[in-house]
């Protein structure tokens, strides 16, 4: 008998119901829940038809659909996807200065209007994951009650790792606190290496990983515990409903989905091609390299992600996704070891020591700090950071997801903030490191002044940097097929209907589709190709801030009607409930004791 039908039942066994019942009727369901704790416990225990062996509605395996491999290909989200990418695309081929000119307006309007929405938002979003994660949502399992995790915990955290922000970590590992260091950051001096590192870890740890895992927690409840679409269209059901979920807006969001994930992607993978460009020209391979290099760099890793992406998401991403890790270990190593390795120990300490000290106030740090000339500094660093982390929101969420299934709640959120940022504070505390020391020991990697020739000057500051620089070379490259193979899946999956692996066509599709946007980036941007790259960046994301914020209110009631978590309340109100009772038995029993000796004690008097 379901809830509704308990609900129209009245009166004890054997009435009649009906409004003619009286006053004195009352519904099962009103019967059970003003039963006691022990009227409640007694029943159960003299009930002679037992409820053993039974499993709740609710515990039972659930239908996914994102497993269903006939799923059809949504060409309402694709067609309209695809022009619009296609739009930009030949608007920065055929008139590029005009696409830099609105480019570099749009950015400095989103910067001087918005831009304290992303910094605000930013510091909500860690304090909300931290929350889920402490609450008593947090034993939810992204799956079914028992479902155990399908990947290995290494292969997972290297698959998460490379997908986030590996080429990232490479471009910016060295410059940024370097930078930093020289330049110096808003309400602070130059030559502050705590200031320097507090700020890069800022960028780098919390915050972004934050915005992944609210929106990668969105969908893997979504499709694995509630069995709905992989899709963030469907993560919104519990605040636009299913009909507007399925319908035009859940089309809308899935689109800026894609859009947004296309233009992060092509963000990273133009940063990485003029970094092995760099790279091949520091290791003396080439000697002036140009935009055909890059052009060729491009075509060559495209052909490699191609392969992996056709090998799918349990093949090509987690052999890569672990030979990346092994790759950037032997980076880090080599540099921890022949570089000023006390220098590198000792600013582990200092980095995590000015970040806790310094953290409210760069959270707190906006466009009108510094009597209003921080502005310029935001737009470049923090706002294009938490753009570009929300740009790659949709895929990297989608992609934690896919690969989270079968963790608590607790695990994928501590896990998703805290590895990857305890991993990067050391990362930049090695080349950050370095990079300080070389420029205090006339050894300095500023060189030509371009963010990507830093790396690879730090390393042939090194005993054996020039062989070393090969490896980095073709770590960048591994970075570079494992970002786009990650962000091609999830734009499938968008494409198809929510469905976890896509048909393969269409997953290599939009892999190409974002790397020939990154090419057309850096060809739009000319000489100046890293701030067009930015600034196209923080513009696609923009919409999606919206997206974000929403996402966590989807949750949040999303979990209130989960049934562990109301077996949770459920179980803390009985057992109050019984304690109160058995207390107040308890003192019922030592009052009528003390009664009877008392009557006691008289008739033997008497």
């Amino acid at each position: 008998m379901s809830d509704k039908d308990l609900n129209n039942v009245e009166g004890p066994p054997g009435a009649v119901p009906g409004p003619e019942a009286g006053p004195d009727y009352e519904t099962v369901r009103d019967r059970l829940d003003n039963a006691t704790a022990t009227e409640q416990l007694a029943s159960m225990l003299s009930d002679e038809s037992a409820l053993s062996g039974q499993v709740p509605e609710d515990d039972k395996t659930v239908k996914r659909l994102a497993d269903d491999k006939n799923a059809p290909i949504s060409w309402i989200v694709v067609v309209p996807a695809f022009i619009l990418v296609i739009a930009v695309v030949m608007w920065g081929l055929v008139f590029p200065d005009n696409f830099s000119n609105v480019a570099n307006g749009a950015f400095t309007w989103v910067v001087e209007n918005l831009g304290w929405a992303f910094l605000l938002f930013g510091t909500i979003f860690v304090a909300f994951v931290l929350f889920i994660a402490f609450s008593r949502f947090g034993s939810i399992r992204l799956g079914e009650v028992d479902e155990q995790p399908e990947f290995r915990t290494i292969s997972w955290i290297a698959m998460m790792f490379a997908a986030g922000m590996g080429i990232g970590l490479m471009f910016f590992g060295a410059a940024e606190p370097l930078t930093f260091y020289l330049d110096a950051v808003p309400n602070h001096e130059e030559r502050e290496v705590g200031a320097a590192l507090a700020t890069t870890m800022y960028h780098w740890t919390l915050h972004p990983w934050a915005i992944y895992a609210i929106v990668g927690l969105a969908i893997a409840y979504s499709t694995f515990r509630l069995g709905r679409k992989q899709l963030i269209s469907s993560a919104f059901i519990p605040l636009i409903g299913e009909k507007n979920a399925n319908g035009w807006l859940g089309k809308v969001i899935d689109i800026l989905s894609i859009f947004a994930t296309i233009f992060g992607t092509a963000c990273s993978l133009g940063l990485g091609a003029l970094q092995i460009r760099s790279g091949l020209q520091a290791s003396g391979i080439m000697e002036d390299p140009g935009q055909g290099v890059i052009l060729g760099i491009v075509l060559v890793l495209t052909l490699a992600f191609l392969l992996s992406a056709l090998s799918g998401v349990g093949k090509g991403i987690q052999y890569l996704s672990n030979l990346n890790v092994i790759f950037a270990a032997i980076l880090a190593i080599f540099v921890f070891v022949m570089g000023p390795t006390l220098v590198q120990l000792n600013i582990v300490p200092t980095s995590v020591g000015s970040y806790l000290s310094q953290f409210f106030e760069m959270a707190s740090r906006t466009p009108v700090s510094e009597d209003g000339t921080a502005g310029e500094w935001l737009g470049g660093w923090t706002i294009f950071y938490w753009a570009w982390w929300i740009s790659w929101s949709p895929f990297v969420g989608m992609f934690l997801a896919r690969i989270s299934r079968g963790r608590s709640i607790r695990e994928f959120c501590l896990s998703v903030l805290l590895i990857p940022a305890g991993v990067s504070t050391i990362w930049f505390a090695i080349f950050g490191g370095t990079a300080i020391w070389m420029e205090n020991n006339d050894q300095s990697i500023v060189g030509g002044g371009t963010t990507e020739e830093m790396l690879f000057n730090l390393l042939q500051n090194l005993p054996g940097g020039q062989i070393v620089s090969i490896v980095a070379i073709i770590l960048l490259g591994t970075f570079f097929i494992t970002s786009a193979d990650s962000a091609s899946t999830v734009m499938g999956s968008m494409s198809q209907n929510g469905v976890s692996d896509a048909k393969r066509p269409l997953t290599a599709g939009w892999g190409i589709m974002a790397a020939l946007v990154g090419v057309t980036l850096l060809v739009a941007g000319g000489d100046d190709a890293l701030s067009a790259l930015q600034n196209v960046t923080i513009v696609a994301a923009t919409p999606f801030l919206l997206i974000v914020i929403l996402l966590m209110f989807a949750i949040f009631k999303d979990l209130r009607n989960d049934v562990i978590y109301k077996d949770q309340i459920d179980q803390r109100n009985f057992a109050r409930q019984l304690a109160i009772e058995r207390r107040l038995y308890r003192e019922k029993a030592y009052r009528e004791a003390q009664k009877d000796r008392r009557s006691a004690v008289i008739h033997r008097r008497k």
